[in-house]
C-alpha cells in the first residue's frame, strides 16, 4: 500500500474560524483528501462547504501555472470565459521579473515612486502571505502606502473606542450563553464553527435572535429574527439603552467601577424613545421592549456581531452603540456574556518587524509616501493627481491578495482606471480572475497548501502554524518568494530581503532564547510558545493569566482598559477632538429611506456575500457555483414591490441608480422586506453583461475607518421589455 502522509496546513481565506486542516497526501506528492483537524477545539473536525472541497481549487484545470503576459494586440478588458489563453503569452519567471523591475524603475524615474500603488486584501490572511516581504519590498521602493479599509475598519475602530483593544467572547464560551443575538451575523452561513457551540446553547434553553435586514440561513434557523431596515442599527442599539437606563435595567457595579460618560450617556438616549426607534427601524415599538428587557434579564447574554453592521455610511456609530450594550448590562461578568466582533488583538504579532515601515526612510522619497485609501480605488485610478495636492498619477497597479474589479465599489469607475493604456498593471494570482482581465502581467500564485505561514484569528484564540503540505503546482510562487525575488531583482541590498519564511516566522513571533527549537515568543500573550510546539501540536492557546490561575478568560470584565480613561467608554473625549461625536448618534445614510434621494431612487439595496463564495474567492469553481444556482444573476425583492411594478417572479429587470445599472431577473421570496432589494457579488465574467452588483455601490466612506459603506445605496428597477430580456439574457 502506498505511504500516506497527513500534514497540519490552516485554511488562510477571509473567515473569523482559521480552522485548523489536515491533509491527506500520496506517494506522488499529490493531496487527495481535506479535512478538518480534530484536536482544534473549535474546528472539532469538520469544515465549511466552501473548503470541504477545496482539492477542486487546487486542482481546477483553470489554475493559473505560469507567469503570462498580455499580448500586443491584445486590448484589456473583459475576458470571455476560458478566453484568457488567447489574450496572453507564457513567459519565464525570469522574463517576468525582469519587465516588472524595469517597468517600476521607470515610473520610479519619471513619475515618482508614489506614482506605484500596491493593493492587497484578505485573499490570505496567513500573517506572512498578508503583509510581509510585501511591505518591506512596496516601502523599500517608496510606493504609496494602501489604507486597507475595504472589509473591517469602521467596526474595528468602534471596538478600539469602546473598549481599546480588538477582544471577545471566546466562541467556546457561547454554549454557556443563554441569550444570544446575532447582530448582523450570518453565522451559520459564514461562521460556521460557532454554530455548534450556539446549539449546545440552544439545547440548554438558551434564545437565538437574530438581527438583520435579509432572512439569511441563520435567521431561518432562529427564535426570532428581527428584519430591522438596513442602516438603522445604531437607532435599535441606543433604543434598548434608552429603555435599559430607563427601567433602571443596567448592572449598576460594573457600570460604577468599569465605565466613563454613564451620566452623559442617560442624558443622550433620553430621546431615543420606542416610538422613535421603531419609526426608523420598521419594528413595532412592543419589540423594541421585549428586546431590551429580554436582553437585561436572560443572562448571560451575549451579541455575535459581524462586519456586515459597520458597511453602512454610518457603520462605525452602529458598531460603536451595539458594543457598548454588554458594557451597559454588565455582561461581561458572566461565563458566555459580552460580545464578539473579533479577537484579532490577542496576536501581537511583531508587525514592525516584518513589515519594515523604516525601510521608507531608505526609499528616494525618504519619507513616508502617500496613503491611498483601498474603497475608493476608482477615484485613485481615473482622478487622483488631479489637484496640485494630490501628487502623481497612479502609473502602476501591483494586485495580489485581491479581486478589485470585482470587489471595490463604483465599479464602473475602477474598471476606466484598469482599462487605461497608461496604467501598467500585474497581478499575483491563482486563476485569471476579472482583474487579471486587465493586467500586463500574471504571475501565478500558491494556495496554502502550497505554502508555509503562521496564522492567528479573529474569531477564537489560537495561534497556528500552516505547513506546505504538497510542492506548488506548476511555477507558482508564494508572495515572500516573489517579493523577495523582485526587490534583489531592482537592486535593493538590504539583507531583510533574503530573509527565508522561517526567518520571518522567527521574527513574526520574537522568538529569543537558548537552542533554536527552544527558543520561545517574547510577544504579549504568546510567551511560551515555540516552533517545536507549534509543530507538534499544530494549535497553541494564547496565554491569559486569568486562564493560569484556573480561572476562564472573561474580556473586560474587571481591570484597566487600554483606554484614554481606562474603562469602557460611553463618552469619548478622543473622538470629540476629532470633531465627531463623544456619544454615538443615530443618522440616516444619505442613501436610505430616510432621505431625499429615495424620492428618486426609493429602493434600498444589499451587495450581499454569498454563503458559498468567499468576498469574490470561489465564484469561478463549478461546484461552488451549483451551490448558490438558485440566487446566481437574481435579484432578491418582496412581492409587495414586486406587484407595484408588475414584475413577476424570473422576469428580467433593470436595477439603477446614477453610478450605472444591472440587468438581472428578479427572485421573488420572504428573504426581503419591503422597500429592500439584494443581489449576491460575484465575478463579473459570469454576470450579466460583464458587471456585478458593485457597479451600483458608491465611494462614500464610513464615519469612523473610512471604510467603504457597500450596504449604503439606493437603486429603481424597472421590468424590461420583451426585446431588453432576450438581450439580457443572452449576456
Amino acid at each position: 500500500m502506498a505511504e500516506l502522509k497527513i500534514i497540519h496546513t490552516v485554511c488562510s481565506h477571509d473567515c473569523p474560524d482559521s480552522c485548523g486542516v489536515l491533509v491527506t497526501v500520496n506517494s506522488d506528492g499529490r493531496a487527495i483528501k481535506v479535512q478538518g483537524d480534530p484536536a482544534h477545539p473549535v474546528t472539532q473536525g469538520f469544515l465549511c462547504g466552501k473548503v470541504a472541497m477545496y482539492l477542486d481549487r487546487v486542482y481546477s484545470p483553470a489554475r493559473l501555472l505560469h507567469p503570462m503576459r498580455r499580448r500586443d494586440t491584445a486590448a484589456k478588458g473583459a475576458l470571455p470565459r476560458d478566453k484568457e489563453a488567447s489574450a496572453f503569452e507564457q513567459i519565464s519567471w525570469d522574463e517576468a521579473l525582469e519587465t516588472i523591475a524595469q517597468r517600476l524603475a521607470h515610473i520610479s524615474r519619471k513619475f515618482g515612486p508614489e506614482a506605484i500603488l500596491p493593493y492587497s486584501y484578505a485573499g490570505t490572511i496567513g500573517t506572512l502571505g498578508y503583509g510581509s516581504m510585501d511591505r518591506r519590498f512596496f516601502h523599500r521602493l517608496g510606493a504609496s502606502q494602501l489604507d486597507r479599509t475595504i472589509c473591517s475598519t469602521a467596526g474595528g475602530e468602534a471596538l478600539l473606542a469602546v473598549y481599546g483593544r480588538k477582544l471577545g467572547t471566546d466562541p467556546e464560551h457561547f454554549r454557556h450563553s443563554r441569550y444570544i443575538i446575532a447582530w448582523a451575523a450570518n453565522i451559520h452561513g459564514n461562521n460556521v464553527h460557532l454554530w455548534p457551540m450556539i446549539e449546545d446553547a440552544r439545547r440548554q434553553g438558551a434564545k437565538l435572535v437574530v438581527i438583520d435586514p435579509y432572512q439569511t440561513r441563520t435567521a431561518r434557523l432562529a427564535d426570532w429574527h428581527i428584519a430591522i431596515n438596513p442602516g438603522t442599527d445604531a437607532a435599535l442599539a441606543l433604543g434598548m439603552m434608552h429603555i435599559l437606563i430607563r427601567d433602571h435595567l443596567y448592572d449598576e457595579a460594573y457600570v460604577v467601577e468599569q465605565t466613563h460618560g454613564f451620566e452623559q450617556l442617560r442624558e443622550h438616549v433620553e430621546q431615543y424613545t420606542p416610538d422613535r426607534v421603531a419609526g426608523w427601524t420598521g419594528m413595532a415599538a412592543e419589540d423594541v421592549e421585549l428586546l431590551a428587557h429580554e436582553y437585561a434579564t436572560i443572562t448571560p447574554a451575549v451579541i455575535r456581531m459581524n462586519y456586515g453592521v459597520q458597511r453602512s455610511e454610518f457603520g462605525g456609530t452602529a458598531a460603536r452603540a451595539i458594543c457598548m450594550l454588554p458594557a451597559l448590562i454588565g455582561a461581561w461578568r458572566h461565563l458566555g456574556g459580552g460580545l464578539q466582533l473579533s479577537t484579532s488583538g490577542a496576536f501581537q504579532f511583531d508587525k514592525a518587524a516584518l513589515e519594515r515601515p523604516d525601510l521608507m526612510m531608505e526609499s528616494p522619497l525618504k519619507r513616508p509616501a502617500r496613503v491611498v485609501n483601498m474603497s475608493r480605488l476608482g477615484h485613485a485610478l481615473t482622478e487622483l493627481g488631479s489637484e496640485p495636492d494630490d501628487g502623481p498619477l497612479v502609473k502602476a497597479l501591483f494586485v495580489y491578495n485581491s479581486n478589485p474589479a470585482a470587489v471595490a465599489p463604483n465599479q464602473n469607475a475602477v474598471l476606466r482606471g484598469l482599462k487605461s493604456e497608461d496604467l501598467f498593471t500585474v497581478v499575483h494570482e491563482q486563476f485569471f480572475t476579472d482583474t487579471a482581465d486587465y493586467a500586463d502581467i500574471v504571475l501565478p500564485a500558491t494556495t496554502f497548501l502550497e505554502h508555509k505561514d503562521i496564522q492567528g484569528a479573529y474569531g477564537h484564540y489560537y495561534l497556528q502554524l500552516s505547513n506546505a503540505a504538497i510542492e506548488p503546482l506548476g511555477e507558482a510562487r508564494s508572495n515572500v518568494w516573489l517579493f523577495s525575488r523582485l526587490a534583489q531583482r531592482m537592486g535593493f541590498t538590504e539583507a531583510c530581503f533574503r530573509d527565508s519564511t522561517e526567518d520571518l516566522i522567527s521574527q513574526a513571533l520574537q522568538l529569543k532564547g537558548g537552542p533554536e527549537e527552544e527558543r520561545s515568543s517574547s510577544n504579549p500573550g504568546m510567551e511560551g510558545v515555540t516552533l517545536k510546539r507549534l509543530e507538534q501540536e499544530g494549535q497553541v492557546r494564547l496565554r491569559f493569566d486569568e486562564e493560569a490561575a484556573g480561572q476562564p478568560f472573561l474580556p473586560f470584565a474587571t481591570g484597566r482598559l487600554d483606554t484614554p480613561s481606562g474603562k469602557v467608554e460611553f463618552y469619548s473625549e478622543a473622538l470629540e477632538a476629532q470633531g465627531m461625536d463623544a456619544m454615538p448618534t443615530f443618522r440616516p445614510p444619505a442613501e436610505s429611506r430616510h432621505s431625499a434621494a429615495s424620492e428618486k431612487y426609493p429602493l434600498e439595496l444589499l451587495a450581499r456575500k454569498a454563503d458559498n463564495y468567499m468576498n469574490s474567492t470561489f465564484a469561478n469553481l463549478p461546484g461552488h457555483r451549483k451551490m448558490e444556482a438558485r440566487t446566481d444573476s437574481r435579484l432578491e425583492m418582496s412581492a409587495v414591490d414586486a406587484a407595484a411594478r408588475g414584475i413577476a417572479d424570473g422576469d428580467w429587470v433593470e436595477v439603477a441608480n446614477d453610478r450605472g445599472s444591472l440587468c438581472l431577473q428578479a427572485l421573488l421570496g420572504e428573504a426581503m422586506s419591503a422597500g429592500v432589494v439584494s443581489a449576491r457579488l460575484g465575478w463579473n465574467k459570469f454576470s450579466g453583461g460583464g458587471r456585478n452588483v458593485n457597479v451600483l455601490t458608491s465611494e462614500r466612506l464610513t464615519d469612523l475607518g473610512n471604510g467603504a459603506t457597500f450596504y449604503s445605496a439606493l437603486v429603481q428597477e424597472r421590468k424590461l421589455t420583451l426585446d431588453e430580456a432576450k438581450t439580457a439574457s443572452v449576456r
